[in-house]
């Protein structure tokens, strides 16, 4: 990855962390701790005048793996 979208990436990351610091925080204390296999993420997405709509995954080894590789591009 060149230093330009490392950069790139990291301003939008500031960014995110300032326009939604509780989510971040969130977010920060959930994949400090070593997520295991098998753990539920569940997610709920409710749009203006809309239901709200919620999934969940099981996390996979290979979903570790991505998640480790994002923390060590984010750092």
């Amino acid at each position: 990855m060149n230093p330009a979208s490392i950069i790139k990436i990291m301003k939008a990351k500031d960014k995110f962390t300032n326009n939604h610091p509780r989510f971040a925080a969130f977010l920060q204390m959930v994949f400090s701790s070593k997520l295991e296999e098998g753990t539920i993420i569940e997610i709920t997405v409710t749009k203006p005048n809309e239901n709200p709509i919620t999934t969940n995954m099981k996390v996979l080894q290979s979903d570790l793996e991505l998640f480790n590789e994002l923390k060590e591009i984010i750092k």
